[in-house]
């Protein structure tokens, strides 16, 4: 029952009941990635080419979409990973989650979060005051 109630008010962890009606009516299983998130297509978009969906494992998280998985989705490729060996480029990095408003979080030094000091000013700047 909290699956079907979770499909019912939220939209950000897995499918909808829409999405799950949309895949069930016109969707055709095209593969996984390593995240366990499913690629379907089926139907036409607005613009004639057949349309390409995921359903996220967990979390839906854009960046968890690997790159052999994203030229696909936006018709970049038209054959899918499942389909051939993909390999990425030496240059496409494995996904690392966003990690904001967690204790893992990216904090520059000087921010009001970090335990880094900002490095002393050395007269380029004057600090404004009032009444100046």
């Amino acid at each position: 029952m909290k699956t079907l109630l979770a499909q019912i008010f939220t939209w950000w962890n897995g499918q909808n009941l829409n999405t799950r009606f949309h895949t069930w009516r016109a969707g055709t299983a095209v593969g996984e990635d390593e995240f366990g998130n499913l690629y379907y297509e089926g139907g036409t978009d607005s613009e004639g080419r057949t349309r390409r969906w995921v359903i996220y494992k967990g979390y839906a998280d854009a960046s968890a979409v690997p790159p052999g998985w994203h030229g696909w989705l936006h018709h970049r490729v038209d054959t899918p990973p499942s389909a051939e060996e993909y390999t990425p480029r030496e240059w496409q990095k494995p996904h690392v989650p966003n990690m904001t408003g967690t204790a893992a979080a990216y904090r520059p030094r000087g921010s009001v979060q970090s335990q880094e000091k900002r490095p002393r000013v050395t007269g380029d700047y004057d600090a404004w005051t009032p009444g100046n």
